[in-house]
């Protein structure tokens, strides 16, 4: 397979009052042409910041990359300069953002902010960028598609704001959507109403995914290659298979055991399954591996040192010293 957009080694700092936050942490990871990769950890382990950092759409200061890098198609996309990065965004990386009602403008209506992501690239008449506006907002679902050209924001529902967005990120026909929970917020038929037709622009344009969420339902239903991130680190690679039948890190275990299921037995005092603690500050991340505090199979060197993301089977990393050690 052929490599798309591929993480070297990357770091991502915020300079703060209370000290340097070290939000993301010498990750590496790769996508391919026409893959769904999924990015998957509860909320402050460093998933949209690395969403956002790809795009560079950091503010600089606060934000900065003490190291690492991002080749797109074969190009650095942090040696770019600011005009450069422009040109790509919205054209070859598109981005469906975690609210669509705080992502569209509210001022425009919905119809414009879509044709603007083909008019900012490339001139042409607008007449005949409105009428492709308009087929896609049908091809992803838009009822009445000619009316709702003309309509703001807030006349949409939430699951209508979401295929305006994914509306936004089709028409350039990108290389790359990157999804940062796009069904947030949604109920459940609209949530599967939209990761199909995320599956299926996947299928119709060829274009790859990053789908961004804390939800493993979700993973396991569209992606099918799955990073697993605790504290700004990933903890664990492998396929969505591997990840929903045999996990291997004790976070992913714990991730996978705390999912309700219709077998376990609905009696009086039984307590889902739930992982203990939270995510650590990442002012002051703990020494050794950063699940130690919530881990029940600690050992002693989990305290001491940080374990490595290396490989124990075909196409599965681990970061942990139950395997390394």
């Amino acid at each position: 397979m052929v490599e798309l957009l591929t993480v070297r080694n990357l770091s991502i700092h915020f300079k703060t009052f209370f000290g340097e936050l070290k939000a993301v942490r010498n990750i590496d990871f790769d996508i391919n042409e026409g893959e769904i990769v999924g990015l998957v950890g509860e909320s402050g382990c460093g998933k949209s910041i690395t969403a956002r950092s790809i795009l560079r759409l950091l503010k600089t200061p606060p934000a900065f990359i003490p190291n690492g890098e991002f080749v797109f198609n074969g190009r650095t996309l942090n040696q770019l300069s600011n005009e450069e990065i422009r040109k790509i965004r919205g054209k070859e990386i598109s981005m469906i953002f975690q609210e669509p009602m705080t992502s569209l403008n509210p001022v425009f209506r919905v119809g414009e902010q879509v044709a603007e992501a083909v008019l900012t690239h490339k001139k042409e008449p607008k007449k005949e960028v409105k009428k492709r506006v308009i087929d896609v907002f049908k091809s992803v679902g838009i009822p009445d598609a000619e009316r709702r050209y003309a309509v703001f924001p807030h006349q949409l529902s939430g699951g209508l704001r979401q295929r305006v967005m994914i509306a936004m990120a089709l028409i350039s026909n990108s290389k790359l959507l990157i999804a940062d929970e796009p069904t947030t917020a949604l109920d459940v038929t609209i949530q599967s109403q939209i990761l199909k037709l995320i599956k299926d622009a996947r299928d119709a344009y060829g274009m790859s995914v990053l789908l961004i969420t804390h939800d493993l339902g979700v993973i396991s239903e569209v992606a099918e290659k799955v990073y697993v991130m605790y504290a700004g680190k990933i903890v664990e690679e492998t396929s969505v298979e591997k990840l929903i039948n045999h996990p291997k890190h004790p976070y992913s275990v714990g991730l996978i055991n705390s999912i309700p299921r219709v077998e376990q037995p609905h009696k009086k005092g039984v307590r889902l399954n739930a992982l203990s603690g939270k995510v650590p500050e990442l002012f002051e991340i703990p020494i050794g591996c950063p699940f130690n505090n919530r881990c029940e199979k600690k050992m002693e060197i989990c305290e001491k040192q940080d374990p490595p993301l290396k490989k124990i089977e075909d196409n599965n990393k681990v970061a942990c010293w139950l395997y390394n050690h």
